[in-house]
């Protein structure tokens, strides 16, 4: 009877020691880590819960990613419209001034010529390029928008381009092709502004009606510059767009991290109390053990 009371008591101290260890390190982990669970046998239901939230995290930070690319090739598109508007201004001014009948051949031959370096400048922003190198307003082309055969500026791009994923079964197209912004109508007539541009140029260095081309270039600039104006607004409201979707986003993820840290988070006070009442049970319980087991029976006698 003594032999299997004196086994009974080093294995149920043993046991009791050693659960007060775990608990003790468990807690001691969680202050350490600021997590509440270790596995997921701790609290299953818990465990799922997280892990949802933490594929809604990894997500998120995709759509972020997304947002970004996007915000950045619709400021580079912005950039480059508003390089387009300050050219058509211009090539206006020059085409104003090309209008005065009073002007001499030569110097309505050197305004052509301006403008003639007007539209190589277009070309060039018409050509620029997104984040990712591929043309700016050259839809699914990585080449080149628009190409010069010396015959004239024509597009090479594709009709379209792709929208972005910005979360929430929402979506956002980051560039503009070039029709959409250098296309438009003058009196019913489909023409672009290399055209128009390239026309006023050619007709101020040659010997035609130099003052109604000017006049008819005027006109067709403005059609132009509504275009290109019409363009802006349509960026500006995709980069407010991608702003809102932004702003939700962040929101739902400070209400994802809230959760996260209700569910899986460790409460640092609680469980630093709990850590204390466990050492200090797990203490008196060594001190006890090492007192009862060095008795012996005629100890217990005397």
């Amino acid at each position: 009877m003594i032999s299997l009371s004196t086994s009974a008591f080093y294995e149920r101290s043993t046991r009791q020691i050693g659960s007060l260890r775990a608990e003790a390190d468990s807690l001691q982990q969680q202050i350490g880590s600021g997590e509440r669970l270790s596995r997921s046998s701790d609290d299953p239901v818990a465990a799922a819960r997280l892990r949802t939230l933490s594929r809604a995290d990894r997500l998120a930070k995709i759509d972020q990613r997304n947002s970004e690319i996007a915000q950045t090739d619709l400021k580079l598109t912005d950039q480059a419209l508003g390089s387009i508007a300050d050219v058509v201004i211009r090539a206006k001014e020059l085409a104003n001034q090309a209008a005065n009948g009073a002007l001499g051949a030569e110097q309505r031959a050197s305004i052509g010529s301006e403008i003639a370096g007007l539209q190589q400048t277009v070309l060039l922003v018409a050509n620029s390029r997104n984040s990712a190198g591929h043309a700016l307003f050259g839809g699914h082309a990585s080449g080149a928008a628009y190409a010069d055969s010396g015959a004239g500026i024509a597009y090479v791009g594709t009709a379209g381009a792709d929208p972005v994923d910005l979360g929430d079964g929402q979506s956002v197209t980051p560039s503009l092709t070039g029709p959409e912004v250098f296309q438009f109508d003058v009196n019913g007539s489909p023409t672009d502004l290399f055209t128009v541009l390239g026309n006023l140029a050619s007709a101020l260095q040659g010997s035609g009606d130099q003052v109604g081309a000017s006049r008819d270039a005027m006109n067709a600039l403005d059609a132009g510059l509504d275009k290109v104006t019409t363009a802006q607004t349509l960026v500006g409201a995709r980069m407010g767009w991608i702003d809102m979707m932004d702003q939700r986003r962040e929101a739902t993820g400070e209400l994802v991290a809230e959760e996260q840290s209700s569910v899986g988070g460790a409460d640092l006070a609680t469980t630093m109390t709990r850590l204390q009442e466990v050492m200090t049970v797990l203490e008196a319980s060594q001190a006890s053990f090492v007192r009862l087991s060095s008795l012996s029976l005629f100890d217990m006698l005397r």
